[in-house]
């Protein structure tokens, strides 16, 4: 017999305009892509200098030394230690519980017939809409009530919820075959069980896509804690910065040096989880 060998696959070559095209459109991506980093870049670069070199003209991209003592010189200025363990505190317990009602309601919504189930969504998802400031003063006088005025915890339990968590994971498990629900109810698995075995391993990219929007929301939130936390020692690090600017406005090194470091965390989380962002916003955000 003889073999049949297989030709590999020639694809057309592609039309001389549709390269250039692409060409400019990815110039203008890099170009505007370099526009957006160069404030970052010259953070950094602050951050790495004496004061004196901060405005020097003409600017110098990368310092002539590099003064990595603006980095330990923060930690003595202000309590930074603690504004960090306050906000990794509430943006960690704010994730994870936020995750948490969201998946479920969102199992809810999407896997469970029940009466009223796309109005009581509808209307949940309907508070998105309403800006802050409207209900800000209600929400002031409930923690106050509560007792949990200028406590870590009023952050926490004002950010459990999401409407846009419960939507975005909504979205996700409405792609995951209703089949593989029907056949576990067969079998016997609880709602629990359903959510915990089948939902929660097959929704990974929405759940890191929720963590990201959460985590960074989470850290860089500003006006809840200027609100609710008034003691030096419950500030988080978004209201730390604006009183280590107070006290340190002339010394701008030292102030990008702090800027920086506040951005490490979001870093990390952003790049442990970005290969399951695009995936994550592709599969949840844009289905109907």
């Amino acid at each position: 017999m003889t073999a049949i060998s297989a030709k590999p696959r020639q694809h057309a070559p592609m039309k001389p305009g549709r390269v250039i095209g692409r060409t400019i459109l990815y110039l203008v991506l890099i170009l505007l892509t370099v526009f957006t980093l160069i404030p970052f870049f010259w953070m950094l670069s602050a951050s790495l200098k004496l004061d004196r070199e901060v405005f020097s003209f003409p600017m110098r991209w990368i310092p002539e030394t590099f003064h990595w003592e603006n980095y330990s010189l923060i930690w003595t200025k202000v309590p930074m230690l603690t504004y960090f363990k306050n906000t990794a505190i509430i943006a960690i317990a704010v994730t994870f519980i936020q995750t948490l009602t969201s998946s479920f309601a969102a199992y809810a919504f999407a896997k469970l017939n029940f009466r009223g189930r796309n109005f009581l969504f509808l209307a949940y998802i309907g508070t998105i809409a309403v800006p802050w400031q409207a209900y800000m003063l209600p929400q002031f006088v409930l923690m106050r009530s509560m007792g949990l005025y200028d406590r870590l915890l009023a952050m926490i339990v004002l950010q459990s919820f999401s409407a846009f968590g419960v939507f975005l994971m909504r979205q996700f498990y409405q792609g995951i075959p209703t089949d593989l629900c029907e056949a576990a109810r067969i079998d016997g698995l609880s709602e629990y069980g359903i959510w915990l075995r089948i939902m929660l391993p097959l929704s990974k990219a929405a759940i890191a896509t929720l963590v990201i929007f959460t985590f960074i929301g989470t850290w860089n939130d500003y006006m809840g804690p200027m609100i609710y936390l008034t003691r030096d020692v419950n500030k988080t690090i978004q209201v730390g910065l604006r009183r280590f600017i107070q006290e340190n406005s002339s010394d701008y090194h030292l102030i990008m040096a702090a800027s920086v470091t506040s951005l490490v965390p979001v870093t990390i989380v952003f790049l442990a989880l970005q290969r399951y962002f695009i995936e994550g916003i592709a599969t949840s955000g844009l289905k109907g």
